[in-house]
């Protein structure tokens, strides 16, 4: 697929209307590039997993010609983990043996395997998502790898707009100590260092981060941090 058609999938993504529409016009674009597996997920540094929610999961990542379902993804596949060392796209290679899978970040995928890029999108609180597209046959050019990054930023955002956008009316305020654990979740704090110099358990922070994405009327973590910044209920 020419790379040129990148721009116009992604000025097509910024108009969808469903996450039908967004997955139908991914998988048009990158099956040009060989890519036929595919995982976009919103995400913030300040969980242990960087997996905050996925939106679409798809394919056969694991080799075993199964779907994957979203738990099954984070528990098994360790490349997530690279997106705060790296800080921009990689590309990574996944190769199995009598030993187990095993995954190497790699500068030009080749050989045998499954090969993939992961694309991290970054906003005003640091890390908010990425998208992973793995295939067995994939083009690795300068070119592709950027095309591709295009689309996958643009499917991130466009699923984040349908998906987490709450409604327009004004959110409920925050209690104090959501507002509090809230704020230490936007500068980077993990929760369990939260619960430690909260001493609370790490069970009673997450109940405060869920409450107060009740309150906004979100659904992950990261769009409550948007949110709130947006009402002034904490400071960005």
């Amino acid at each position: 697929m020419p790379t040129d058609d990148a721009v116009r999938v992604a000025l097509l993504l910024e108009r969808s209307e469903s996450l039908t529409s967004i997955q139908d016009a991914v998988r048009r674009c990158a099956s040009g590039f060989g890519y036929d597996r595919f995982v976009l997920f919103s995400a913030s540094a300040s969980l242990d997993e960087l997996v905050d929610r996925i939106y679409w999961v798809e394919g056969d990542w694991f080799g075993d010609g199964k779907a994957v379902d979203a738990k099954t993804y984070v528990r098994r596949c360790p490349v997530t983990r690279h997106i705060l060392d790296i800080g921009e796209a990689f590309f990574w290679t996944k190769t199995l043996d009598q030993e187990g899978e095993h995954y190497r970040i790699v500068r030009k995928p080749q050989g045998p395997g499954i090969h993939g890029l992961q694309v991290p999108i970054f906003g005003p609180l640091g890390l908010e998502g990425a998208m992973s597209l793995g295939g067995e046959k994939i083009d690795a050019s300068p070119a592709a790898r950027l095309s591709a990054g295009l689309v996958a930023t643009s499917a991130f955002l466009a699923a984040r707009r349908l998906i987490e956008m709450p409604d327009r009316e004004t959110p409920r305020v925050l209690s104090g100590r959501e507002s509090e654990i809230l704020a230490w979740t936007a500068a980077g704090w993990r929760q369990a260092d939260i619960a430690a110099t909260l001493g609370l358990s790490n069970r009673t922070v997450e109940n405060h981060l869920r409450k107060a994405r009740q309150r906004l009327g979100v659904a992950t973590t990261a769009e409550a941090i948007r949110v709130a910044i947006r009402n002034g209920f904490i400071k960005g």
